[in-house]
């Protein structure tokens, strides 16, 4: 369960308290009890969670669906499991799911990152567009790109920043060589792959942007504080 890519693992999880429970059942248990037993496993694969959120949707996921469900199958559960996956596609599962750039998280960014005229920028993975409305606030006169996997996502995204040229595609194996700065907001656990695509691609001179987590195998080169109070690592390759 460890081992199991977020948020795979939960999925599982969700599945074997539905089995559990339905199984159970049919082997005549009372409800109540089928029930307790179904929720004892949920909250037994909770102990595997990384961090409190993790835990915390592990052990109530499959009573949330049940009472969505008002108490019957699990069908009802596949709508907004369909929604999710539209939205956050199995390949995307590796990166971070959809957390926003916080506004003028960047604002002070050009004070410690300086670009020539019109450099290009990338938000790698930009969701619904808020790391590109933020760079756009720090570099008004740059030429801004965002790639991002999800469609919907993506067609959100280019509705919202008209400004910038957002396309569809995988951030890994976007080619970053062409752009001046690129900016991540992702999780720890993609970090290394960040700094080492950086040290591959990017040109002597460019940036590499991470909000809030550290890319700790690149000596960062400074570090912001966000209005938020995260941290805004700086690396120049």
């Amino acid at each position: 369960m460890a081992r199991l890519r977020w948020p795979l693992a939960a999925a599982l999880t969700w599945v074997a308290c539905w089995v559990i429970y339905g199984g159970t059942q049919r082997l005549g248990w009372v409800p109540w009890l089928a029930l307790l037993c179904a929720c004892v496993v949920g909250l037994g694969c909770a102990v595997f969670g990384s961090t409190p959120w993790r835990r915390t949707i592990l052990a109530l996921g499959f009573p949330l669906s049940l009472a969505l469900s008002g108490g019957g199958s699990a069908w009802v559960w596949l709508l907004p499991l369909a929604l999710l996956l539209a939205l956050y596609p199995l390949n995307a599962w590796r990166d971070a799911p959809l957390f926003p750039t916080p506004a003028h998280a960047l604002r002070d960014l050009a004070g410690a990152a300086s670009l020539p005229p019109r450099a290009r920028v990338l938000d790698a993975g930009c969701g619904l567009g808020d790391g590109l409305k933020a760079l756009r606030e720090a570099y008004p006169d740059a030429e801004l790109h965002g790639v991002e996997w999800s469609w919907p996502l993506r067609a959100a995204c280019a509705l919202r920043c008209p400004w910038a040229r957002v396309r569809q595609g995988d951030i890994w194996r976007a080619d970053w060589s062409a752009y001046a700065m690129v900016y991540l907001f992702q999780r720890p656990e993609s970090m290394a792959r960040a700094a080492a695509k950086a040290r591959a691609e990017l040109a002597p001179g460019a940036w590499l942007v991470s909000l809030e987590f550290e890319a700790l195998d690149l000596r960062p080169t400074g570090r912001l504080q966000a209005p938020d109070g995260r941290a805004v690592w700086l690396y120049r390759m």
